[in-house]
């Protein structure tokens, strides 16, 4: 566990960027501030810079000119990674294939030149922390995605550092066993207190692990903020779009109520004339058609056993996706009505 003399780190970048050698603009000036012991998870599609960013504040690339990178105040920005007492861990793990866990969890520990005896104790700690005390005798070969997973988070845990990166570590495993071991990490670094970078594409990862999220787009921050904000309020429609699912409905406001294709629902307050209005899978609610303010036809219905994921057609360009908890089936053509709260729509 974390001791004095390993408080979490604060960690401030001002003003990096990356240009690469051939020319590549990777990342954009950028300014962040990570409070010590908070989780911040980069989330974005690939090439967006969020590796790259971690790569910098870990000592793996250097910022452009002019760049800087402080722990706690203090420029570290010429510093070595094994200088920085971060840990980190890869996508691919990067464990040693010619040791044993135990080796591989001790490696960093014997780079550092620690007594033997230290060695064995953090060792044995960390197989315990992360309950693989039985496999510290296997080879690298010998283990499951998860359990290698364990021994990489073992590993950069054993040093001791104040804050741990990890670069998109579960990409690797399967739906279920993400789940299982989101919820690990997750029970992890709330337990030790630690300062902890996470790079994702994957949102649900960012939205379970993220006291912040930093939303990146073609190598600049598109929206930082708490998930439930950035999920209910995005800033951009690409932040929008690639978080989660998002509607759209183009229509009129008019007399204190929106008007589309589909039909017309009151909205009080609305902004006058043409808008297109955005709103979440949950936000809209099926209803009897003869009696709802829209009406529309099921294009496709998909029973995902606690729900029922309905795509309708409503005269858009794309249908609307709606989640139903309607233990009923829907068929294919049916017309059904739909509501809409004016207080869950969004306008960009």
């Amino acid at each position: 566990m974390m001791t004095a003399n390993q408080s979490p780190l604060a960690i401030r970048l001002e003003h990096c960027a990356k240009t690469f050698a051939d020319g590549t603009r990777a990342l954009e000036p950028l300014n962040l501030e990570i409070a010590a012991g908070e989780t911040v998870v980069f989330l974005g599609p690939s090439g967006c810079g969020k590796t790259t960013t971690l790569r910098i504040i870990a000592g793996l690339e250097a910022p452009d000119a002019g760049g800087r990178v402080l722990f706690d105040g203090q420029d570290v920005t010429g510093l070595a990674i094994e200088k920085r007492n971060v840990g980190m861990v890869f996508q691919s793990y990067a464990l040693f294939p010619n040791m044993t866990v135990a080796e591989n969890i001790g490696y960093g520990l014997r780079i550092r030149k620690l007594p033997a005896a230290e060695i064995r104790a953090r060792t044995a700690e960390m197989l315990a922390m992360m309950r693989i005390e039985k496999l510290a005798d296997r080879n690298i070969d010998q283990l499951s995605g998860g359990q290698r997973q364990r021994v990489a988070l073992a590993r950069a845990l054993a040093v001791r550092p104040r804050a741990l990166l990890l670069d998109e570590p579960l990409t690797a495993l399967d739906a279920k066993l993400r789940d299982t071991l989101r919820l690990e990490i997750d029970t992890l670094l709330r337990s030790l207190g630690i300062t902890a970078i996470y790079v994702t594409h994957d949102q649900a990862e960012a939205m379970a692990l993220g006291d912040r999220i930093v939303v990146m787009e073609h190598g600049r921050v598109a929206q930082v903020g708490h998930p439930r904000d950035i999920y209910r309020k995005p800033a951009s429609r690409f932040v929008a779009d690639f978080i989660g699912t998002m509607n759209r409905l183009s229509g009129r406001a008019e007399g204190g109520a929106f008007v589309c294709a589909a039909g017309r629902f009151a909205w009080a307050g609305a902004p006058a004339g043409a808008v297109e209005v955005l709103f979440r899978p949950e936000d809209i609610r099926i209803a009897a058609p003869d009696a709802a303010p829209l009406r529309g036809t099921v294009a496709a219905a998909f029973f995902l056993g606690d729900r029922t994921r309905l795509f309708v057609e409503v005269g858009e360009a794309q249908p609307l996706v709606v989640e139903s908890s309607e233990r009923r089936d829907f068929a294919h053509g049916e017309a059904v009505g739909l509501e809409i709260a004016a207080q869950n729509l969004l306008v960009l």
